[in-house]
């Protein structure tokens, strides 16, 4: 009875869902911690970088457990390598601070500079396709 219950592919579905989506609020908190402002204080008062450097990166989590979910086969595998994914990423974020000596990132984004939040954007969107793309030739 219960090989079936596992079996059935609306328990799988609600089994995946249930853990990227806590695996992408953990990834959030984790983010939240790195940075140096306060991302839902500065989005519930407007700030457009912010929205745009947070999207970024749930876009990005969230694509890099798409791949995940695609290409395994059993849920802990999935989370693995949706983690690794999102440690990727967030490596990502901490290089773009490193590579613009002229310039804080975190703070450029804190003072809402729309042009460094849409660059954090692309950067998570885009190096999220990368990510999924080794996860799925590996």
């Amino acid at each position: 009875m219960i090989e079936q219950l596992i079996e059935n592919p609306f328990v799988q579905t609600a089994a995946y869902y249930s853990v990227a989506v806590l695996a992408i609020i953990v990834s959030l908190a984790v983010f939240e911690t790195v940075t140096r402002y306060n991302n839902w204080e500065e989005i519930k008062n407007g700030n457009c970088a912010v929205a745009l450097a947070t999207s970024g990166k749930i876009f990005g989590i969230s694509n890099v457990f798409r791949y995940s979910i695609s290409y395994h086969d059993s849920l802990l595998s999935m989370l693995v390598w949706g983690m690794y994914g999102f440690g990727l990423l967030l490596f990502c974020y901490f290089m773009f601070e490193f590579l613009t000596p002229k310039f804080k990132v975190d703070e450029e984004i804190a003072r809402d500079n729309r042009a460094v939040g849409f660059i954090a954007f692309i950067l998570a969107v885009g190096l999220s396709y990368v990510i999924g793309a080794s996860i799925v030739a590996r």
